[in-house]
């Protein structure tokens, strides 16, 4: 098959079909498993080159390592409506034109992300999923192990899917959960892989259909249904097929005043889990509640209040896999800045991303807020209440990214990720849009930044603070000896308020003596990825960009890794053609470096 692909929507439905004039020689391949509801669901490989393993074999036989980024198609709905009469397939549309009205698939791309190869930025398979489109794919894991299962949720359709990646760039389906399996929750958010090839995943929204709802555990939760709240944590076997589903709701509810609902519930909850993530060893789950989805992210117009974004961290104690016990629920504290803004600006605003420590040592983990700007640090996840500090302000890296002010406040920061030696934490930040704190706000531009946490984990489970207590130290990142301090920064489209990365994976493989690719604890790059949800008005570039870092932690924008087309640094998601067909612009959220199976020891 040459240059063209098809995408079979379901049986008896419309196929609609995209001609690339911008590739030769795509060879399709698909895998398909049966769905819980009776249909077929799949994975189209768009193998550019033709055969795999000529592909695998590129560069003088040294074996290869992809980026894997799961991207959407952009659709009519992602687009202002003053573009709408110029989409291809409306009256005035041209094809010459990169967006498409046109329903397209959403897709896996690979990536060769192997330096020193000559294909090394070119996007060597598309692997469109199907029959379900334009779902506006979300995150995947933070990081992958070999044998790991790829584990991939769409926001609107509330599916997960299970990718085998064990023979890259080839990929195969393992399996797909549909929302008649994930009853419980809606909006699937991120996972977290444990070491028996298990995941927990977040579902950020409430239960498909509102009024009450019993989990297998007995508890029972009202709901303002789908996109709504309280959500859940779900477990997985290897093929997305579900274990459990336990509720993120305090059976009392949460605070009144800080945890809105739309519509109201009887007992307000701010239980709308985001980030995830666990340590084993500690037998404990720490996830972060972000917003009431419906809210912020399936409708265009501005939130209501802002105090649907929320302000919590929830532990969980996973002694028995299957049915995590909620033991506490933290309220982050807001810090010096607090009053000086709209209340959606405030510190504790928007608790997106966790992530744990990880070595045996260490007892503690970070959260960050998208809207409050700032990072929050507890040494101990395994106490009965953890205690919260603010450590950081991102405004103290503005200065680094090129910015001229030092505002925190709505800087947008998406992923965040201790590295495996615990020395650093990599941080993303989209920067603040323009006119955000006023007519006269020039906004910033995002990036990605390094902070040296040693001295901070040093001080082991028992440090009691303090953290940021006035706005100097928020705003110079104060080293008083403990507190994190910035150890690089990297400005990403810079002059161009709000449009920096939102996410980000670390590289966690280097090619050994032996030719083999080795796990690493020190990585020396990391991709980040410029888009969010263009529902929520922020959207990005939709570039994805390499990042490397030197061992003392400094960061700089990898120049090699330029799109094949433009010849631009970044790998743009812009384009007119894909190995797929011309399908137009793609929206790419998350990313992860993987390397096949036969690759890795």
């Amino acid at each position: 098959m040459t240059g063209t692909a098809a995408v079979a929507l379901a049986a008896g439905a419309v196929t609609y079909t995209g001609t690339s004039s911008a590739y030769a020689d795509v060879q399709v391949v698909t895998d398909s498993k049966t769905g819980a509801d009776g249909k077929q669901y799949w994975v189209e490989n768009h193998l550019v080159g033709g055969d795999v393993n000529k592909i695998r074999s590129e560069n003088n036989g040294q074996r290869k390592e992809w980026l894997l980024v799961w991207a959407g198609d952009e659709n009519i709905a992602d687009t202002v409506v003053k573009d709408v009469k110029n989409l291809p397939g409306t009256i005035s549309g041209g094809l010459n034109k990169a967006k498409n009205a046109l329903p397209g698939p959403d897709f896996l791309a690979v990536i060769d992300a192997t330096e020193g190869s000559p294909t090394y930025g070119k996007v060597v398979n598309t692997a469109t999923v199907g029959p379900l489109v334009e779902n506006e794919p979300h995150h995947m894991q933070y990081v992958w192990h070999k044998g790991d299962t790829i584990y991939a949720g769409a926001l609107f359709a509330a599916a997960t899917y299970a990718f085998d990646v064990s023979a890259l760039p080839q990929l195969k389906l393992k399996g797909v959960s549909l929302p008649t399996q994930t009853l419980g929750g809606s909006v699937p958010d991120a996972y977290w892989v444990l070491k028996d090839g298990t995941a927990y995943g977040t579902y950020m929204g409430g239960p498909v259909a509102p009024g009450p709802y019993t989990y297998a555990n007995g508890q029972t939760v009202i709901s303002n249904g789908f996109a709504g709240s309280p959500g859940e944590v779900v477990r997985f076997d290897q093929n997305a097929q579900v274990l459990s589903q336990t509720s993120a709701a305090t059976p009392q509810g949460d605070n009144a005043k800080l945890c809105e609902n739309l519509p109201t519930l009887g007992q307000p909850t701010c239980a709308n889990p985001h980030g995830i993530q666990a340590r084993e060893d500690l037998n404990t789950l720490v996830t972060s509640d972000y917003a009431e989805p419906r809210n912020i992210i399936l409708d265009p117009v501005k939130q209501p209040s802002p105090y649907l974004r929320r302000p919590t961290v929830r532990t969980w104690d996973i002694s028995d896999r299957n049915n995590p016990k909620l033991k506490a629920v933290s309220y982050l504290p807001d810090g010096p800045r607090a009053g000086d803004y709209d209340p959606l600006y405030a510190e504790s605003r928007a608790v997106m991303e966790t992530t744990v420590t990880n070595l045996p040592g260490h007892k503690g983990a970070f959260a960050q807020t998208m809207q409050g700007g700032a990072v929050f640090y507890t040494p101990d996840i395994t106490k009965a209440e953890p205690h919260w500090y603010q450590v950081w302000d991102d405004g103290a890296a503005n200065r680094a990214l090129g910015n001229n002010d030092s505002i925190g406040a709505s800087s947008n920061g998406g992923w965040i990720q201790t590295s495996p030696d615990d020395r650093f934490l990599y941080r993303a930040i989209q920067g603040r849009q323009k006119g955000t704190l006023g007519p006269d706000d020039p906004g910033t531009t995002g990036g990605v930044y390094v902070l040296n946490i040693e001295n901070l984990l040093a001080q082991g489970p028992d440090w009691a603070g303090p953290g940021i207590q006035t706005k100097e130290q928020a705003r110079s990142g104060a080293d008083n000896g403990v507190l994190p301090t910035l150890a690089g920064a990297a400005p990403i489209n810079p002059g161009t308020p709000g449009a920096g990365p939102h996410w980000g994976a670390y590289d966690n493989f280097e090619l050994g003596e032996d030719g083999f690719y080795h796990e690493v604890t020190s990585p020396d790059r990391l991709a980040v990825s410029n888009y969010f949800v263009a529902r929520s008005g922020l959207d990005g570039d939709h570039k994805v960009n390499i990042v490397k870092l030197s061992p003392d932690g400094k960061a700089t924008v990898d120049q090699n890794f330029r799109d094949e087309f433009t010849g631009q640094v970044g790998i743009n998601f812009n384009r007119k053609s894909w190995p797929h067909g011309d399908f137009g612009n793609a929206k790419p959220h998350s990313e992860l470096f993987v390397v096949a199976d036969a690759d890795v020891k």
